[in-house]
């Protein structure tokens, strides 16, 4: 799978636009400057999958909708799940990976 990253550029600007936040704001949220953030909307500059994660979080979303375009909201839930699994260390998430992956294979 190869990454348009003029298009992920541009679904960050769609967003950040729907919130009505600027560029600026932004920036400030994910701790890169003003300028990069333009760089990023304008695919001058490819951001890391850190900034890619703040931006996510910055912008209240999910990192899919920046980079397959296909957010899922299946509710607000997500992002209570989402806060619970920041606070877990890495044994925790381990195991929770491993329940899940029981849970997809399982699924009726």
């Amino acid at each position: 799978m190869t990454l348009d990253y003029s298009l992920i550029g541009k679904r960050i600007k769609k967003r950040r636009k729907r919130l009505d936040m600027t560029q600026e704001q932004v920036a400030e949220c994910v701790d890169v400057s003003s300028q990069h953030m333009s760089n990023i909307e304008r695919a001058v500059s490819i951001p890391s999958t850190e900034v890619i994660m703040k931006l996510a979080v910055a912008l209240d979303t999910t990192p899919d909708e920046f980079l397959v375009g296909s957010g899922k909201f299946p509710g607000e839930n997500w992002k209570a799940v989402a806060d619970k699994l920041r606070l877990l260390n890495d044994r925790q998430l381990d195991l929770l990976d491993s329940f899940v992956d029981w849970m997809v294979e399982h699924e009726p």
